[in-house]
């Protein structure tokens, strides 16, 4: 076994400080970007710093200390959680449902406080977020130790899982912080993460999350804190437990400290004044709920003053200075008529619950998602079953769970149809995921807007001006039918368009003719084959040459190019298969589409033959996809990652982490007019002769 050499006292020292310095670099940006959200750097460059403290604490492990912004990636499982004592119990808090209840808890804290009946109590409000609740223990300003709610005295010991929160500090900020700080709060999981959390699960087949409070806190409770890094996790302090010296007066001074110190702390909290104002607090967060972007389940209302919190006391569960007042329910019961196959625009197919109407959240809910076959299978929901249906926000009402004993004996399974329910064309699931997809990508009606932009996105016809909103506008009026039917618009067709004037118009008309000239490479890729992207049509196009042997070919074949394998030959061949995709593909033949062939193939003894390029950020004479077809028909090879054996990198305007990574493994990089100097040479044999001084010296050779 080998271990790194131990350096000397000055290097020590220096290695210390270069540690120190990368750590409040990297704890700065952290703090500007997921608690104030205004970042000073970008992504690239905080995972250069990362990576370059990650690798110095690798080489030397006595530099890694318990506050490194290295120490939130995660560690191995544990076997078990261990216990968190709080010595402040963490109590409950009561609830309101109406405006009399908020009025008679306004009436007994002025009673309480000896105040008369015309005083206003000064409260703060804040919203009641929907998550899971943790008390976090800091000692000298280091986190030490965070603990779940548990019974209010005794919590599980999720510190290893509280330290991946990229909100969480794990030094606390500033110096006037008490000795020890116990702040307690919620770890919340935002809405648009949620929904991406459950898009992908559903796409695995996993198990779909029922709201973003379960899904916080099923993250918290992963014995192996890796996994909770993954997740989209957050923590807002709403109040403190244990601390060794007072931290202010009033309960808005500790939100102000906490703020100080390096938390995320809302800026809906708000200082109100008596009863009116807790009014119209509720009433202005009731109106903003859905737009929010975390979820909330009411409004937490508190005596600002502490020492009047002192006089009022607890009862025997909660404290008589707070009261939380809550939202109208997300969730409400109701009865499935109905299961429909909904076609997306790329034609993934999903099971959507057709409901008696019934009002969630103040909105009438008449249809709630179901995401897919497996998850129709795992809660069991059929037709004619009542179910618990959850609206949160924006995000699509979903069915959460079925009410069995209610379920009548007539209520029938659903199943996945056989075929489009829009274009009659083959469904088939995808292979190692959970998602069905209609085959009929150009034909289905349903998916005809998201072809037309596949069809003209810039790796494929690339049609510039052909986006969004007037592809929405061409189907949506009728203009547009089918893919083959841009190619029959005219400048009148499209000068009455919404923002198309009669120059936008003929711009267009130019880019729709000028695709006609295409490759074979693009037309495969531009067809929207499912798992067919740019890489692997331009295989297809390599290995066939031509348009017809592809559609002609069987599986068997198919598996003969290269990285095709038995899934993905099947899709292809069940695409072509489809009599409305070969009418698609004929009527855009017909409108004049001419697919060249591939370049010849390079000889062996080609200049570039064995190379193998990567190619980062955009270049001025050329498109990327230009240069990648000049350095293949050389014979080199293109890929998309940089390693210790690619030739030579080409380094655009812009460029990213290739860029840097290619830096740092000393492999050459050259600029755009190096790149120009080497495919000038290439035939001579100087794959890689230096440019002279002033034209096109590279960033940096290894």
């Amino acid at each position: 076994m080998t271990t790194a050499p131990t350096p000397d006292r000055d290097e020590a020292a220096l290695l210390d400080a270069q540690a120190e310095a990368l750590r409040e670099a990297l704890n700065l940006h952290n703090h500007r970007y997921y608690v104030l959200d205004d970042p000073l750097i970008s992504d690239a460059e905080y995972d250069r710093l990362f990576r370059e403290l990650q690798a110095l604490e690798t080489a030397h492990p006595a530099l890694a200390t318990p506050d490194s912004p290295t120490q939130r990636v995660g560690a191995a499982p544990a076997a078990a959680f261990g216990e968190v004592a709080h010595r402040v119990p963490m109590t409950s808090i009561d609830n309101a449902f109406e405006d009399a209840e908020m009025d008679a808890w306004d009436r007994r804290v002025r009673q309480g406080l000896g105040m008369d009946d015309a005083a206003l109590v000064t409260y703060t409000a804040e919203p009641k977020f929907d998550g899971a609740s943790v008390s976090l223990r800091y000692e000298r300003g280091l986190l030490v130790s965070a603990g779940t709610r548990g019974d209010g005295r005794t919590g599980e010991d999720v510190t290893a899982n509280v330290r991946t929160i990229r909100s969480v500090p794990l030094q606390l900020r500033g110096h006037d912080w008490p000795e020890v700080l116990e702040v307690r709060g919620e770890v919340v999981i935002p809405v648009d993460g949620f929904a991406r959390m459950n898009a992908e699960q559903a796409k695995r087949g996993g198990k779909i999350f029922a709201n973003p409070r379960n899904a916080a806190a099923g993250a918290l409770r992963q014995l192996d804190s890796r996994i909770t890094a993954e997740r989209p996790l957050a923590f807002f302090p709403w109040g403190l437990g244990e601390t060794s010296a007072p931290v202010g007066a009033r309960y808005a001074e500790v939100v102000a400290s906490l703020g100080d110190w390096g938390f995320r702390v809302t800026d809906l909290f708000s200082v109100v004044e008596g009863l009116a104002g807790l009014v119209a607090y509720y009433g202005e967060l009731a109106a903003r709920r859905a737009e929010l972007p975390f979820e909330v389940d009411g409004i937490v209302y508190k005596v600002d003053a502490l020492a009047a919190r002192e006089r009022l006391g607890y009862t025997a569960r909660a404290p008589r200075w707070a009261l939380a007042r809550k939202f109208p329910a997300q969730e409400e019961t109701t009865q499935v008529e109905d299961i429909l196959a909904s076609v997306g625009r790329t034609g993934v197919i999903t099971p959507v619950a057709k409901l008696a109407p019934v009002q969630v959240g103040g909105v009438t809910v008449t249809h709630a998602t179901l995401h897919n076959q497996d998850e129709v299978e795992r809660k069991d929901v059929r037709i004619g079953d009542t179910v618990v249906v959850r609206r949160a926000g924006d995000v699509i009402p979903e069915v959460v769970s079925v009410v069995l004993d209610r379920r009548p004996d007539t209520a029938q399974p659903w199943r996945m149809p056989a075929t489009c329910p829009v274009c009659d064309s083959q469904v088939l699931r995808e292979e190692g995921v959970a998602a069905y997809r209609c085959m009929g990508g150009l034909a289905c009606r349903a998916q005809l807007a998201g072809s037309i932009l596949h069809f003209a996105s810039r790796r494929a016809l690339d049609i510039r001006g052909l986006g969004d909103k007037l592809v929405e506008q061409l189907v949506d009026s009728g203009r547009v039918r089918n893919v083959a039917d841009i190619y029959r618009l005219t400048k009148e067709d499209l000068a009455g368009l919404e923002r198309m004037g009669e120059k936008s118009a003929q711009n267009l008309v130019d880019e729709i003719e000028k695709s006609k000239d295409t490759t074979l490479a693009r037309l495969l890729h531009a067809l929207g084959i499912p798992q067919v992207g740019e890489t692997t049509a331009a295989q297809l196009a390599e290995h066939f040459r031509e348009l017809d042997p592809v559609m002609a070919a069987t599986p068997e074949i198919l598996e003969q190019v290269p990285n095709v394998g038995p899934a993905m030959a099947a899709e292809i061949h069940s695409f072509f298969l489809q009599v409305h995709n070969r009418e698609a593909i004929g009527a855009l033949l017909a409108a004049g589409l001419v697919p060249k062939p591939p370049a010849p193939r390079a000889a062996g003894n080609a200049p570039l033959a064995g190379k193998t390029y990567v190619l980062t950020g955009t270049l001025e004479s050329m498109t990327r996809e230009d240069a990648k077809a000049r350095l293949q028909a050389l014979g080199a090879k293109v890929v998309d990652s940089v390693s210790k054996k690619t030739s030579g990198v080409i380094v655009g305007a812009d460029a990213g982490s290739k860029a840097e990574k290619a830096r740092t493994l000393g492999v050459p990089m050259l600029d755009e007019a190096g790149f120009a100097l080497l495919i000038e040479r290439a035939p001579g044999g100087q794959a890689f002769a230096p440019p002279p001084d002033g034209e096109g010296t590279p960033a940096q050779s290894g």
